[in-house]
């Protein structure tokens, strides 16, 4: 199994397959605008801009599930993003990561690597999945994480 089947609405609102990332490396994140950990967008974009012509995208899913961080529409969040931190990243439709209403694709990132203890729930926003070129999911960060903490794993799985 891979990311590669799922579909998922851009935040323009296209429905697009993730087998348009086929062989890139990803890090897909659940973002909000109204969080702690909202400044990682500056080290998002920087992961991104590094090494998006070297076959790396950051994949941005906006969500309200914790702390009702993320209350805007699409296109406030499109336009926080881009005024504050000039995200040029993929961002997309707000979707639940958990529960009864998760998205198919979160369901399956957090079934395939589920965090500590083997909770498969995310527990905030800006957890971080790494995805192999192939499409399958290799690690699993918590909201914590820096992304410049992260460029040895990216460098590693663009390698093979």
């Amino acid at each position: 199994m891979s990311v590669y089947p799922f579909k998922v609405k851009t935040i323009d609102g296209k429905e697009i397959a993730l087998s348009e990332y086929q062989g890139k490396a990803l890090l897909i994140v659940n973002v909000a605008s109204h969080c702690g950990f909202t400044p990682q967008y500056a080290g998002l974009e920087s992961l991104y801009k590094k090494y998006k012509d070297r076959g790396f995208a950051v994949l941005g899913f906006p969500c309200n599930q914790f702390g009702a961080q993320e209350p805007g529409n699409e296109a406030e969040i499109k336009s926080f993003c881009d005024l504050n931190f000039g995200v040029t990243f993929p961002l997309f439709a707000k979707i639940d990561v958990n529960g009864a209403n998760a998205d198919p694709l979160y369901k399956y990132l957090t079934t395939d690597k589920p965090g500590v203890l083997g909770t498969e729930a995310i527990k905030w926003n800006f957890t971080k999945f790494l995805i192999d070129p192939k499409g399958e999911p290799v690690k699993r960060y918590a909201s914590t994480a820096k992304p410049e903490d992260l460029e040895k794993d990216v460098e590693s799985v663009m390698r093979g």
